[in-house]
């Protein structure tokens, strides 16, 4: 018995990391797509998604059957509902680099806009949020997820200073205003995934540890 849920478990271990590859693919993907104005690029995550959401259904099955037929307990009951979790959160960080990408298409079919805001430390950052996530996941590494939480902080400021940007921008350029719109939106998304990489260092945690680190701001960091 113990045998065929170590077997479970181990696939379960490969199916994470596939869609944890492909999901962090599509980010890097999109941020470039954004970054270099190319539609390509973009539409290729859009295209991507349908394997992801796939990949997101046969994981979510394998992790109920385990509970189902197995009845786990301890690391392996952890490591199943962690698995439930940061699968989910992977599936909508997907979501959030096909956002990405429409946005890119938009703004490449359209004159590059002029922002006093240093958008590439913001791409750059969450991009850094999530790899390190994943990271932790992969390697099982407690103290590497607990690094992710401190990152995210920085990428609300950005955010907050991207909007005060674009409300500048918009009164100077009002002609402008779909673009930057649009340029708004690809920092609320890498804002979402910043979020999103969050709750996956926090599983990582729970996973190994077996704490709950959620709202624990001063052990977290």
């Amino acid at each position: 018995m113990k045998r065929h849920l170590d077997r479970g478990i181990d696939k379960l271990k490969q199916n994470i990391l596939r869609l944890s590859a492909c999901v962090e693919n599509s980010v890097q993907l999109a941020v470039q797509s954004v970054s270099e104005r190319n539609p390509k690029l973009a539409q290729s995550v859009v295209e991507t998604d349908d394997e992801i959401d796939a990949l997101e259904v046969e994981i979510e099955e394998e992790c109920l059957q385990i509970l189902a037929l197995h009845q786990p307990v301890a690391i392996d009951l952890r490591f199943v509902v962690s698995v439930l979790k940061i699968n989910n959160d992977l599936e909508r960080i997907g979501d959030e680099a096909v956002n990405i990408a429409e946005r890119a298409i938009f703004l490449a079919r359209n004159m590059p806009v002029d922002l006093p805001f240093d958008f590439t430390l913001m791409l750059d950052k969450s991009q850094v949020m999530l790899r390190r996530s994943l990271d932790s996941l992969m390697n099982m590494d407690a103290s590497l997820a607990r690094q992710v939480g401190a990152a995210d902080d920085e990428i609300d400021d950005l955010n907050r200073q991207m909007y005060g940007h674009v409300q500048d921008s918009i009164r100077q350029n009002p002609d402008q205003v779909e673009c930057l719109i649009h340029l708004l939106s690809v920092s609320r998304h890498l804002e979402r995934i910043a979020d999103y990489a969050t709750n996956i260092a926090e599983d990582v945690v729970y996973m190994i540890e077996g704490e709950i680190v959620r709202h624990k701001v001063e052990s977290y960091q």
